[in-house]
């Protein structure tokens, strides 16, 4: 069963463009891992709507705290991840909280 990799519909716009290959999650419950074929689709609200499939080709775990210049290329511009991930949950997250980086290479668009 493929896993499905959630985006807001801002960033599944930059996904569908090319210009975002990379994602950051924290907290992973589905257990993302190189290889894993994935379901991209757009989170409105509620509503979750597939629109394309991809390959995980890289998985780094770093710190927030650790992050490196090469895990920003191919993701949206982020001045300050600790306090965007703080702005999305709260105080669960310090400098010290895993990042898996994920770089991955759309098979197809729907």
């Amino acid at each position: 069963m493929k896993k499905t990799v959630k985006f807001t519909p801002e960033l599944t716009q930059l996904v569908k463009q090319g210009l975002k290959n990379v994602t950051w999650r924290i907290f992973d419950d589905k257990d993302l891992s190189e290889n894993d074929e994935i379901i991209l689709a757009t989170r409105d609200g509620e509503i979750i709507t597939e629109f394309g499939e991809a390959i995980i080709e890289k998985v780094n775990v770093r710190t927030i705290s650790t992050l490196q210049p090469e895990d920003y290329e191919g993701h949206e511009p982020v001045e300050d991840a600790l306090e965007s991930y703080k702005a999305y949950y709260g105080d669960r997250v310090d400098k010290d909280t895993e990042v898996k980086v994920i770089r991955f290479k759309i098979k197809r668009i729907y």
